[in-house]
């Protein structure tokens, strides 16, 4: 296992039986993303950063006839996810499997190297190479499919007491949110003869981005 995936092991080996029941509060703008993922019938949906299989659960029940996967560096939480999945009676629809955001093996993990949607929901803000995290996420985009990335803003039209404090209290778990992700969404974008868009959420707080393969 790597060095990260220790670490990520480590933070959640305990969190991860409260996670979902704590973060629903300020992971923001996730819902609607998955209310607007539209994959087509049979199509696929891969989340990269999937941790407690929450996102990919509300995926299976928004869109029932997507096939869903989903792939995250933590064992500790794919735990966690599995025995979710298994509860929601979701196993023979969602395959899991462990590896690293930034240089996994689509086709080996799940014998298909391209997906209708890719999402990544409040986790590039955690990987310390978070734009090869991205780029992986964009190769596994197939033709005319989309890359869907939420994730916390600059907090740019709050007050600047309660950036420092959101700052430093996302730094203890090892988050720090990207500045130039959309930036980041665009570049990606030109370079394989996409689209992209980004926005603001909720005055700064998250950022919402996308990008439509060609």
């Amino acid at each position: 296992m790597s060095d990260h995936g220790a670490l990520m092991d480590g933070v959640y080996r305990y969190q991860r039986h409260f996670y979902d029941l704590t973060r629903k509060y300020y992971l923001l703008g996730r819902d609607q993303m998955i209310a607007e993922l539209a994959p087509p019938a049979g199509g696929s949906v891969l989340e990269i950063g999937c941790g407690t299989g929450r996102n990919l659960i509300a995926v299976g029940k928004a869109w029932p006839q997507a096939r869903l996967y989903g792939v995250d560096i933590s064992e500790a939480m794919l735990d966690t996810a599995r025995m979710a999945v298994a509860k929601a009676g979701m196993a023979d629809r969602v395959t899991l499997a462990q590896g690293d955001a930034c240089k996994f093996d689509a086709e080996a993990l799940f014998g298909q190297a391209a997906f209708d949607r890719v999402f990544v929901s409040y986790a590039l803000s955690m990987i310390p190479d978070w734009e090869a995290a991205l780029a992986q996420a964009a190769r596994c985009v197939g033709r005319g499919g989309r890359l869907e990335v939420v994730d916390f803003g600059q907090q740019e039209r709050l007050p600047g007491l309660w950036k420092r404090m959101l700052f430093g209290w996302l730094a203890q778990f090892h988050v720090s949110p990207r500045r130039e992700l959309a930036g980041a969404i665009e570049r990606l974008a030109s370079e394989v003869g996409g689209s992209a868009w980004s926005r603001a959420l909720y005055r700064g707080y998250a950022v919402r981005g996308a990008l439509l393969a060609p």
